[in-house]
């Protein structure tokens, strides 16, 4: 065996956009391809955006303007601007920005002087200026390389900074943006920053209410009592109990979206049932009282901690550096004002137990069935083998890996068989379903517990207690692209709105996309998911390629199905917007319209209604187009 050489050759010192680039997830978080909402391209665009609320929170400018299309951004502020003379240094060089002065920027987003720099040198194209007083710098970029360094010009132009850039697509292959994450995100900001106006793509976002404003937009259907809104200097909440299962939190730190949550989060948590027993004077269990709740918080934190550049979760343990405890602050806040609220509000306090007691006698009802389902799930699963699961899990908190981890679920012995030899055994776990599931619109929670299927489902993802327990980050739905596929789909869509509808909140569920034909000659194959991709690949591939038509997930091989669920995997995320309710969407899909719901299935479908072989006329036509 040939020892390799350890030298002063193997030792070397990348420069600032070398480092980005070689190493993007330590700036960015994961890369993706825009599917999911914490993929890169929309860190790309947030790390810029930041800079310019950081501006607004300092009272400089109350307008963004934002743009992107076919993969471009551009973003302008209407703050002080980059000093002019920093320009350049404050997108190509790290450690450098504004935000080390804490008299400047008391409470930033942005701490470490990163963001933009990795916005920079992660773009093919990067564009910068800045304007301060009738004078305009600019300087434009290539992978972070400085292209054109633009000499100082006399400007009519309003103060501020300008950003455009392009994501590299050597790095984010086959990105693209979607614009219900993107609108979430320009929400968000207006709603943590009242006074401030975006217009993004032609479109105006501005709140007049803050975090109230958030809840009455995001809610499904109607509160049981009014949204409380409590405020005071550094900390908003607004929060109310809605009609749907689990337990539905917004949290922000200085304006960033938490998504993970985090310190401020916990306390918050923890806070609420402490001053709601406290007020009834009643030992409730927490989970009582946290059932079906609706709440936001928002929090202004001095020098606050992360627990990774991308700032999705809060690590602070204090809400500044020797001040008081994060627990002891959202608590002392809560004791005082809703308490306050409460005792002047007796109708709200009263609906209020109403929910809590409900709460706790369908815990106890279902207590002695969760018993016999776990025990029955147990033994399912050590029998039937329906679940072949994966060696590392989301709960997984030390391993890099944890957020590609994903659940597969499919039905049929083929098309899980199919899956199940192609994974990747260390994060792609399979769940193999047993014929359609129940329709279990406008049934109770008993079900998920009594319906062997569902029971199963819940017990792999293991989220019967704790929706922080979950295993998998991506719950993927992989079915045939026909009729009864399709309606299976939605039995399962059913199954997560109704009673894990965090799941679909917090953007944890997709759907396979697989190809619907292969076109191929003895030199290439193509595989297209489309009538258009199929009729560019015969054009491509020139005259008579053979074209196979895939009508179910079980006729494509092991030996194919692994570029289906590798690296170029195509999921389709499932998105609420702001506009949906999941009483009304359930409504309309697994209620009584059956011949609407029928139609839906057909129409959607993204293969022909037909699904008999491709006709003499088609082939006539595919020969047409080669030649």
């Amino acid at each position: 065996m040939v020892e390799s050489q350890y030298t002063e050759d193997n030792i070397r010192s990348l420069d600032w956009k070398e480092h980005i680039r070689l190493r993007p997830g330590m700036y960015i978080g994961k890369l993706g391809d825009g599917a999911a909402a914490d993929d890169g391209i929309y860190i790309l665009v947030k790390e810029v955006i930041d800079n310019c609320i950081d501006e607004f929170v300092m009272g400089n400018g109350r307008k963004v303007e934002i743009k992107v299309k076919d993969g471009k951004v551009s973003i302008r502020d209407f703050g002080r601007g980059i000093p002019l003379g920093k320009v350049v240094e404050v997108v190509s060089k790290m450690n450098t920005g504004g935000k080390y002065d804490s008299k400047a920027f008391k409470k930033s987003v942005g701490l470490n002087g990163v963001g933009t720099k990795a916005v920079n040198a992660l773009s093919s194209h990067f564009l910068v200026y800045s304007v301060r007083e009738g004078e305009k710098k600019a300087a434009s970029f290539g992978q972070g390389n400085l292209l054109e360094d633009y000499p100082m010009e006399k400007t009519d132009e309003t103060n501020g900074t300008y950003v455009e850039f392009i994501p590299d697509e050597s790095i984010f292959k086959k990105f693209a943006y979607k614009t219900a994450y993107l609108d979430k995100m320009m929400w968000n900001y207006c709603y943590l920053n009242r006074g401030l106006t975006i217009n993004f793509n032609g479109e105006r976002y501005n709140s007049k209410d803050g975090l109230k404003d958030l809840l009455e937009n995001n809610m499904d259907g109607d509160p049981l009592y009014p949204i409380i809104h409590i405020e005071d200097e550094d900390i908003e909440v607004a929060f109310t109990h809605g009609r749907t299962y689990g337990e539905d939190y917004y949290s922000f730190v200085n304006g960033q979206h938490t998504t993970q949550g985090g310190t401020h989060a916990t306390a918050f948590r923890e806070s609420v049932a402490k001053v709601i027993r406290d007020f009834y004077n009643k030992n409730y269990e927490g989970s009582d009282i946290r059932q079906s709740i609706v709440a936001a918080i928002s929090v202004k934190v001095m020098e606050p901690v992360f627990e990774s550049q991308t700032k999705t979760k809060l690590g602070s343990q204090e809400i500044e550096p020797g001040g008081k405890s994060m627990r002891a602050f959202i608590n002392d806040f809560l004791k005082e004002k809703l308490d306050n609220y409460l005792h002047r509000n007796p109708d709200v306090a009263e609906t209020i137990e109403k929910k809590i007691k409900q709460s706790e006698r369908e815990r106890k009802e279902l207590a002695g069935i969760r018993k016999i389902a776990r025990d029955r799930s147990k033994k399912a699963n050590l029998h039937n083998k329906k679940l072949r699961d994966c060696r590392i899990h989301l709960t997984d908190l030390k391993d890099e890996k944890r957020e590609e981890t994903t659940l597969f679920i499919t039905e049929g012995d083929s098309a899980s068989g199919s899956i199940t030899k192609s994974r990747d055994v260390n994060t792609q776990a399979v769940f193999s379903l047993r014929g359609k599931p129940l329709n279990c619109y406008g049934l109770t929670k008993k079900v998920v517990y009594e319906n062997e299927e569902f029971n199963l489902i819940q017990a792999a993802l293991d989220i019967e207690e704790e929706m922080d327990n979950l295993r998998y980050n991506r719950i993927v739905i992989a079915t045939d692209a026909d009729v009864d596929g399709m309606h299976i789909r939605m039995l399962l869509l059913t199954f997560f709105l109704q009673f894990f509808p965090d799941l679909v909140k917090r953007n944890h569920v997709y759907v396979l996309q697989t190809p619907l034909f292969r076109v191929r000659n003895k030199k290439k194959t193509i595989y297209c998911y489309s009538e258009e991709e199929k009729r560019s690949a015969i054009v491509e591939l020139g005259k008579n390629p053979e074209i196979t038509r895939f009508k179910g997930l079980g006729e494509i091989s092991p030996d194919e199905f692994i570029h289906f669920i590798g690296e170029d995997i195509r999921l389709e995320p499932v998105l609420l917007t702001k506009d949906a309710s999941i009483d009304s969407i359930l409504s309309y899909f697994m209620g009584k319209n059956t011949q609407e719901r029928q139609d839906f299935i057909i129409d959607n479908l993204r293969v022909e209604k037909d699904l008999a072989e491709t006709t003499a006329s088609e082939q006539s036509d595919e020969l047409e187009i080669a030649s």
